[in-house]
């Protein structure tokens, strides 16, 4: 089985294309590298290559911006970066990204030097459409204790939370958990014959009611019940989460239980988040009933669905429209969480309300 890898994630702050933004993000990253305990010369490697993809997105980008954050795993703290941008696009990715090649006007160390620079690195351009590109940077040497024979190995999920415009706070919340396994069926509690503890992904998204700072605590708090509960089941998580998002102003929450070794999916919603099973070839859409968790939330239901090989679980708010077609992002599934997710952000988000994606792949 795929080793079920999930990073928890803090988003730091995302920073808009324009003169002032290679300075700005340069100057937050290695202050960023530095707080988290990276060494100095490393802490400068951050810096030097967020400028580069920062100074790219400012002279060619349409419309672009990247966003700074922090993953973490039970023991250690990285950084990682995404940049989404709408415009020309790079009609050959392999050759951006060979050594000498640097756009007019940046540090002059290339998207192959900020590749190398990266633990995990990935991108996707779509020509005439836009880029995202998400690269994380550990410590050195914390990577390869760590990474199979292939190198590092991704996160199976990843996500992005952009606010309205105006605001710097996001009402829309997204996490993943693993669930270590159970020898109880979730959907009925009973324990099948012959079975054995077998792990899971749980992911859950909330989209706060409204916007703003009052959205975003119902979305905090619906993160903190969710890491926070004992349930497996996406209805007794969902059922824990509308008792902690009362006295807020509730939200809309989804919840799925991803079982690799049964290869099959359970997923529950209440109010206007979107679920979507990709497969290579097909696209099914996960309902949510209508109400507000925390207000009212009525009988729950939860829908089963068979895994297939090499899709992938796209969850999202109504900050992004549900227009979007994969077949529009050619390539897609071959791409990591992180870069998918930026990819249907740029595709679908909308700038008059926030916007949160989630999306879990090769997990199975």
């Amino acid at each position: 089985m795929t080793s079920l890898r999930v990073l928890d994630c803090e988003d730091i702050a995302w920073f808009r294309a324009d003169p002032e933004m290679p300075s700005a993000a340069r100057g937050a990253a290695a202050t960023l590298a530095r707080r988290i305990g990276l060494e100095g010369h490393r802490a400068s490697e951050v810096a030097l290559a967020v400028t580069e993809a920062a100074t790219n997105l400012q002279r060619h980008a349409t419309d672009g911006a990247l966003l700074l954050r922090v993953l973490r795993t039970p023991d250690r703290a990285g950084v990682e970066f995404v940049t989404v941008d709408t415009g020309p696009g790079i009609a050959d990715v392999e050759a951006a990204l060979a050594d000498g090649t640097s756009t007019a006007g940046t540090l002059g160390i290339g998207l192959g030097a900020v590749a190398r620079l990266a633990d995990v690195f990935d991108i996707h351009s779509v020509p005439g459409r836009g880029t995202v590109i998400a690269a994380q940077f550990w410590a050195r040497g914390a990577v390869a204790e760590t990474a199979g024979p292939a190198g590092p190995e991704p996160s199976v999920a990843s996500g992005l939370t952009r606010p309205i415009s105006g605001e710097t706070t996001c009402g829309d919340a997204w996490a993943v958990r693993v669930d270590p396994g159970t020898d109880h069926d979730p959907r009925s509690g009973a324990t099948p014959s012959g079975s054995s503890p077998e792990p899971a992904i749980l992911v859950m998204l909330c989209d706060g009611l409204g916007h703003g700072p009052m959205a975003a605590l119902a979305g905090e708090a619906a993160v903190k019940a969710f890491r926070g509960s004992t349930a497996r089941h996406p209805e007794g998580l969902l059922r824990d989460i509308h008792t902690a998002l009362r006295g807020t102003r509730g939200g809309a929450v989804a919840v799925a239980r991803i079982e690799p070794g049964t290869q099959r999916l359970l997923y529950c919603g209440i109010g206007n988040v979107s679920g979507v099973l990709l497969g290579p070839d097909s696209r099914n859409g996960l309902l949510s009933a209508p109400g507000i968790v925390g207000q009212q939330m009525r009988s729950l239901r939860t829908f089963e669905l068979p895994l297939k090989p090499g899709g992938a679980l796209v969850m999202h708010s109504d900050g992004l429209t549900e227009r979007w077609k994969a077949d529009d992002v050619p390539g897609l599934l071959r791409h990591t969480p992180a870069v998918m997710a930026g990819q249907l952000l740029r595709e679908a988000g909308v700038r008059r309300d926030d916007a949160g994606i989630v999306v879990v792949k090769g997990a199975w």
